[in-house]
């Protein structure tokens, strides 16, 4: 067989993977203007002019006490909505789940696939890292969850031991359905109603405020997210303002799962950039090191269909020690600073101390690969209100509005996913750096510290950009 068939071949078997082309950069090539490895180069002198300037200029920790401001109209504003939302909360709910079973079968016209995905698992996120924790009272199985009364209060405790586990498993079924499952609308509502009767009975189990703090992983990701927010929320002084991002200053992990949950948050973005790529296809798919060969006897290619299961084994195994493989190298980092400065503290105790400072990567991660399809496919959401379960109805009078995506230059958005990651990554230089202040005491100690810091910085930096410009640059 001649190279060039061996070729085809390869390119053929890449399609069969191929889906809906909607995401992250809308599936178009674009050249970059200047080459690749400038921007590397840019974004490594970013942060390191960044981690000199506060090192030089931030020598004392800020209390922890951080100054916040009433915002009284935001209070009372909140406080008149909060009713109508809840039970709007759960009829979107309930809408997503009946959308799904009765409603046509295409994804697109389907009311159920756009709002949740896009809207509530994108746009909901976004918006707690800029209005604050208000899912937490929006909540729609929390609202439900009330009116069982004391039913909901718990029969056991909670136990210490199984800490934000629950929620990090939770949330790693959830992206292996995002990533590997092809939901159509009938499953996304059977996931939910799935979903749906784990929480409640996790709340009956454990009690409502134990499972939403520590089991239902959407109250945990987006309680991190709004952690960045200048607004925040208190019973007792309604809504505050502060500065953006102190609020990942007045917190730590209290227990290794939540510093596992953060870099799943991290992992699971950048597999999910990752595995589009054509360098990752080609590490199973060309079997470089020749172990597939070895195995059966042939290239894998051409054993397309039986191995396409392993493949989706392997691609799984990779998804959940993600995480693990982060902590890996965070650990290691952290034990760096910790061997520089002399530190006694106990490892795990900064892991704990440092984790909240990759929140901000988290969340520009985030917004980087996925704010396109807000665009793309979440503006069509004004049209589906009219007509949620595609039956051609227009209720509303919206059914022909906003049907066509939103399709920003390529270059708008490349540089604007290169922004989002130097400032994120700046943000977290400074949180990092403020946090060795508190844990090492002197100006010295903590510059010193942060040096490994830095070093995971640039590769976090780099990959991300490298992992990004793969899909538009081809």
């Amino acid at each position: 067989m001649t190279h060039l068939v061996k070729k085809a071949l390869f390119a053929t078997g890449l399609s069969l993977f191929a889906g809906p082309v909607f995401a992250h950069s809308f599936g178009r090539l674009y050249t970059l203007p200047v080459p690749f490895w400038l921007y590397l180069y840019a974004a490594a002198a970013t942060l390191l002019i960044s981690f000199l300037v506060i090192g030089l200029l931030a020598t004392q920790a800020r209390p922890s006490a951080l100054p916040s401001y009433p915002a009284a109209w935001l209070t009372q504003l909140s406080k008149r909505l909060r009713p109508g939302l809840s039970t709007l909360s759960v009829g979107l709910l309930l809408l997503c789940i009946v959308t799904g079973i009765w409603g046509v079968q295409d994804p697109y016209r389907n009311f159920n696939m756009t709002f949740f995905w896009i809207i509530f698992v994108l746009g909901i996120a976004y918006l707690s890292a800029f209005l604050g924790n208000f899912y937490e009272v929006l909540n729609p199985w929390r609202v439900i969850s009330l009116g069982f009364g004391r039913f909901m209060e718990g029969r056991w405790q909670y136990p210490r031991w199984l800490s934000y586990w629950p929620a990090l498993l939770l949330l790693q079924g959830f992206i292996w359905i995002e990533l590997f499952s092809l939901t159509r609308p009938e499953a996304l509502a059977k996931y939910l109603l799935i979903y749906s009767a784990i929480t409640l009975t996790g709340m009956a189990c454990f009690g409502r405020d134990a499972w939403l703090r520590y089991g239902e992983f959407f109250s945990v990701f987006l309680r991190l997210l709004a952690l960045a927010s200048p607004l925040y929320y208190t019973a007792n002084q309604g809504v505050r303002w502060r500065l953006p991002f102190s609020g990942l200053q007045q917190a730590r992990a209290e227990h290794l799962s939540l510093v596992v949950f953060i870099l799943f948050m991290l992992s699971a973005t950048a597999f999910d950039g990752l595995r589009g790529t054509v360098p990752w296809y080609r590490l199973f798919w060309t079997d470089p090191y020749g172990l597939i060969y070895a195995w059966i006897g042939k290239p894998p290619i051409h054993a397309f269909v039986e191995l396409r299961p392993f493949y989706l084994a392997y691609e799984t195994l990779c998804l959940i020690i993600s995480p693990w493989l982060y902590l890996l190298v965070f650990t290691v980092f952290i034990w760096l600073g910790r061997l520089l400065t002399g530190s006694k503290t106990p490892l795990l105790r900064l892991l704990g101390d440092f984790g909240f400072s990759l929140i901000p990567i988290a969340l520009v991660y985030h917004i980087t690969h996925y704010y396109t399809l807000l665009l793309s496919q979440g503006v069509k959401i004004v049209s589906l209100l009219s007509d949620p379960f595609g039956w051609g109805w227009d209720l509303f009078g919206t059914a022909q509005l906003w049907r066509a995506p939103i399709l920003p230059d390529m270059g708008t958005v490349w540089h604007t996913q290169v922004a989002l990651i130097l400032i994120g990554h700046v943000v977290s230089v400074y949180l990092a750096h403020q946090q060795a202040l508190r844990s090492f005491g002197s100006a010295r100690a903590a510059m010193i510290s942060q040096i490994p810091m830095l070093v995971l910085m640039v590769l976090f930096t780099t990959s991300g950009l490298w992992i990004l410009a793969q899909p538009i640059q081809g």
